[in-house]
């Protein structure tokens, strides 16, 4: 008992943190996206794809977690948008302040989409709001199409799943219909899209997806 009420304790400052977080990206008018999922699902090249193609339409900027290093960090500053590395020291996951932190360090005037590349992690990063305005999960086909129902909470807490390599759906025993009709078992809202980073395949499918996210919460800024 005693750990739960501490767990409780710890979530629930984060809680208020996030809050703050959410209420200054409101008025900022900044559309932030938490990009969560397994290590090695193609998040960091997901994003150097979405720079190239959305950059020259909407003002972006970057927080990048991991563990250790700040090579993600280094690949995103070559497109020249605003970018912090956060290294977690073995944490598992962001947290509410340290998002906080990050955004004190960042220029962000007239930055129109956040994008948060969280620790690589299907458990811990679904526990810890941001203060983002949603959760876009990554999905690899090289990785099991149950992930759904051994994570639920993760694919519960998020508004989009990115279904990424494709291009490798010939060479993997992956079904996407299956990884589907779990995932919507867990969270039948769910928006899919399927793409390949790597070759750009289907990547219209997310930028257009971006865009209209951003516009129906910001009508005529884009």
């Amino acid at each position: 008992m005693p750990v739960i009420t501490i767990e409780r304790k710890v979530l629930q400052k984060n809680d208020d943190i996030a809050q703050d977080n959410r209420h200054f990206f409101q008025y900022n008018r900044i559309f932030t996206v938490n990009l969560v999922s397994s290590p090695g699902s193609g998040k960091t090249t997901l994003l150097e794809k979405t720079l190239q193609q959305l950059a020259h339409r909407l003002s972006i900027a970057v927080i990048e977690g991991d563990v250790q290093t700040d090579r993600d960090a280094q690949r995103i500053a070559r497109h020249r948008v605003p970018v912090v590395q956060i290294v977690t020291q073995g944490g598992c996951h962001l947290d509410a302040g340290l998002v906080r932190d990050a955004v004190q360090k960042m220029a962000l005037k007239d930055v129109q989409v956040l994008f948060i590349e969280n620790v690589g992690n299907l458990v811990c990063p679904a526990n810890y709001d941001l203060g983002e305005d949603l959760k876009a999960i990554i999905m690899s086909t090289t990785e099991g199409d149950d992930k759904p129902l051994k994570y639920p909470h993760m694919f519960r807490a998020s508004r989009i799943c990115i279904i990424n390599k494709v291009d490798l759906l010939p060479y993997v025993d992956f079904s996407i219909q299956n990884l589907t009709q779990n995932a919507l078992q867990v969270n039948p809202a769910l928006v899919f899209i399927e793409l390949s980073a790597k070759t750009g395949q289907g990547i219209e499918g997310w930028i257009d997806w971006v865009l209209r996210e951003y516009t129906s919460r910001y009508p005529g800024a884009a």
